[in-house]
């Protein structure tokens, strides 16, 4: 029985802009995708290109991934899939008090119970802080160098994400859902490239993205400023910008790394498999249970619906492309592609947000180094 507190929330949600904008827009946007991947099956059409996965590079050491949201839903089953294809697993888990340490645990153990073979290696990180996510990267190389092994990743997946319903800022100022999607997928990618280029065997990087990324970005977008004004928060907006930014920074990449030449070997593939609507994960946990219930539930009787272990599908297909693919946008799985949204290919959107990000990074980055100077 619903009590009348919740049911006063429920009601509000209802009636916000916010549900009108998920329940429409993003279901929309869902369906258009679909419908381009129907007609993709005709002669009139403008085919797009679909890969075949590929086994790991031959090598002498266990080749690594590092996997961000690995605890639940999509970034769970990609763990367990890449243990299965030989990969030695990094599990990044979201620092919750009390909890990531418990979920962490649980979820090597379930992945060893499917997998004895499985190689696995767990660290917490809260993406939404720079500090932790520099914290991050300095146990993963203190771990790869006190076990011996090579000083490289082969594959990282940008998969954590969040679709916060209240406004909450980090200690950095930082809307904390934008920090989560896109800043700290943007902070961890920059202080990992190092590990990534020093692959022997080309390396690769997967931003598992949504389909309800649209409109501008500017710097208040993205640290979150312009979105705290209203009285009612704009969750449904600002993760829709949160996936439009990580849309822009992966096309960026691409391009940056293909200007030093480094295309070859460090590639950027998007994966599109994670949405609050057609993968059952716990992003809509902030979301009124009965209203996710019902989504869910919707969503089953149009046949959109699928598990995470369909649909991981995306990410697998992304992260095992033969290696000389880069900058392409997977979608419905079995290896297909698709266009993303005409605004996400916009270079000089991408080179405005791309100059911002630096910006915040650098600052970030030498606030920590400040603090480590202080504490030392």
């Amino acid at each position: 029985m619903i009590q009348t507190k919740e049911l006063r929330e429920v009601l509000h949600f209802v009636f916000s802009l916010q549900f009108i904008r998920m329940a429409l827009f993003w279901m929309l946007s869902l369906f258009i995708l679909y419908f381009r991947l129907f007609i993709q099956r005709f002669p009139f059409s403008r085919k797009s290109s679909s890969f075949p996965r590929c086994s790991p590079a031959n090598t002498s050491f266990r080749p690594i991934c590092v996997i961000t949201g690995a605890t639940s839903g999509l970034g769970k089953a990609a763990a367990y899939a890449l243990s299965k294809e030989g990969f030695y697993v990094v599990l990044g888990a979201h620092s919750i008090a009390g909890r990531s340490s418990h979920l962490l645990s649980k979820t090597m153990i379930e992945i060893k119970e499917k997998n004895i073979d499985a190689h696995l290696k767990g660290f917490q990180v809260d993406l939404s802080s720079f500090h932790s996510v520099l914290k991050f990267k300095n146990s993963l190389e203190r771990w790869l160098s006190d076990s011996n092994m090579h000083s490289s990743i082969q594959l990282l997946i940008n998969n954590a994400g969040i679709l916060a319903t209240s406004c909450r800022l980090t200690s950095e100022g930082y809307d904390q859902m934008m920090a989560t999607n896109y800043m700290g997928a943007f902070s961890l990618t920059k202080l990992l490239l190092p590990l990534l280029r020093s692959s022997p065997v080309p390396s690769r990087i997967v931003n598992v993205s949504s389909f309800t990324h649209l409109n501008g970005v500017d710097e208040d977008a993205i640290i979150g400023k312009c979105f705290s004004r209203p009285k009612q928060y704009p969750c449904a907006h600002i993760y829709e910008y949160s996936k439009l930014c990580l849309l822009l920074f992966s096309y960026e990449l691409h391009r940056q790394l293909g200007r030093m030449h480094d295309s070859r070997h460090v590639s950027v593939m998007l994966s599109f498999a994670v949405d609050p609507g057609a993968v059952e994960t716990n992003i809509m946990r902030e979301v009124p249970s009965c209203i996710s219930h019902m989504a869910y539930m919707v969503l089953k009787l149009l046949f959109l619906l699928q598990s995470p272990e369909n649909g991981v599908s995306s990410i697998l297909d992304a992260a095992l492309a033969p290696p000389e693919i880069s900058g392409l946008y997977f979608f419905g799985g079995k290896g297909r592609t698709v266009k993303s949204s005409a605004l996400s290919y916009n270079m000089k959107l991408a080179e405005k947000l791309w100059t911002t990000s630096c910006d915040l990074f650098l600052a970030s980055e030498q606030a920590a180094s400040l603090l480590a100077d202080h504490v030392s």
